[in-house]
């Protein structure tokens, strides 16, 4: 999957969000009731939705405001989402974007406008042109879930397949850090795309399995299509191990009952709340890293209890 922006890879407490929060303006110092968020979503996944609404709670704790829009996976509609958030004069954008290829053109076209921009899960390589991040790690999320393959495989020899997301996204990311992590012994046989869709991944697990009927593991990209792929491998029979990513409610209980054999949770709850809370800090010169690390963990069925809350209620 990829480009490969530069990822910062380690994991730190991150505070809750501030109860308010004094913002300094072109002009001095405004009230905080009065400042206006900008968040461009890069798709409809449950990440996203769980994302958005930790987004527009921590903005609401603080006293801000959001303006929201959807770039539904496509790079062009989300350059003309942050033309149109440039247009409504908004304080600084908060972006999730949908290929990192096209951060350049975002950063750009905020830089122009004057309106800091903020990231969410990726990083370009170059931070001079961003007010700052909140960063996951995606890379070393599919290493962790290829780290639980590797011990369960021992030196035995396994056959393992990747279903991703939406190329270009940060699937490649995920899919990428899953592949250069495993050993030798296990061989990835098969890698196509799910979309980020339950019925497609099921489609995807179908195909696979008659392809390759000794398939041992699968790493899924996230959690609601392995629920697809694990429908495709129970219908045919067989007991394929699945490793995935999110730590939703649903997925922790589908690794408590045996369904996934593992995911990492990558807290979108804790993504929203740290990009608001560091935006608004950033905003007031505040002294805050400029680069928030996201922490991860491999979720199996004897750490259940260590999973954090992955999307607040509705």
């Amino acid at each position: 999957m990829m480009p490969s922006p530069t990822l910062f890879r380690s994991v730190g407490a991150l505070a809750a969000v501030a109860s308010s929060v004094v913002l300094l303006t072109g002009c001095g110092p405004a009230k905080s009731g009065g400042t206006t968020l900008g968040f461009v979503n890069g798709a409809n996944t449950e990440f996203h939705v769980c994302l958005e609404r930790a987004i527009d709670a921590a903005a609401g704790a603080a006293n801000a405001k959001v303006i929201a829009a959807n770039s539904d996976q496509d790079p062009a509609k989300e350059l003309s989402n942050i033309e149109d958030m440039i247009s409504r004069n908004v304080r600084a954008l908060i972006v999730q974007t949908v290929n990192v290829d096209a951060l350049k053109g975002d950063i750009d076209k905020a830089k122009s406008a004057n309106i800091p921009i903020y990231l969410t899960s990726v990083l370009p390589g170059d931070t001079g042109d961003i007010l700052g991040a909140a960063v996951v790690d995606l890379k070393r999320v599919g290493a962790l879930d290829a780290g639980w393959v590797a011990k369960d495989a021992g030196s035995a020899p396994a056959e393992a397949a990747v279903i991703a997301g939406a190329p270009g996204a940060a699937s490649d990311l995920l899919a990428t850090g899953f592949t250069a992590a495993l050993p030798a012994n296990v061989k990835v046989v098969a890698n196509q795309p799910g979309m980020f869709n339950r019925s497609k991944a099921q489609d995807v697990a179908e195909n696979m399995i008659q392809a390759h009927p000794d398939l041992k593991y699968a790493f899924v990209a996230n959690e609601d299509m392995a629920f697809g792929a694990q429908q495709a491998f129970r219908a045919a029979g067989k007991n394929v191990k699945i490793v995935t990513v999110n730590g939703t409610d649903e997925g922790l209980a589908a690794v408590k009952s045996g369904q996934f054999a593992a995911t990492v949770a990558n807290s979108a709850t804790l993504i929203g709340q740290t990009a608001v809370r560091d935006t608004l800090a950033l905003l007031n010169k505040q002294n805050v890293d400029k680069v928030a690390q996201i922490p991860l963990t491999l979720v199996t069925a004897d750490n259940l209890d260590q999973a954090p809350q992955y999307c607040l209620k509705s």
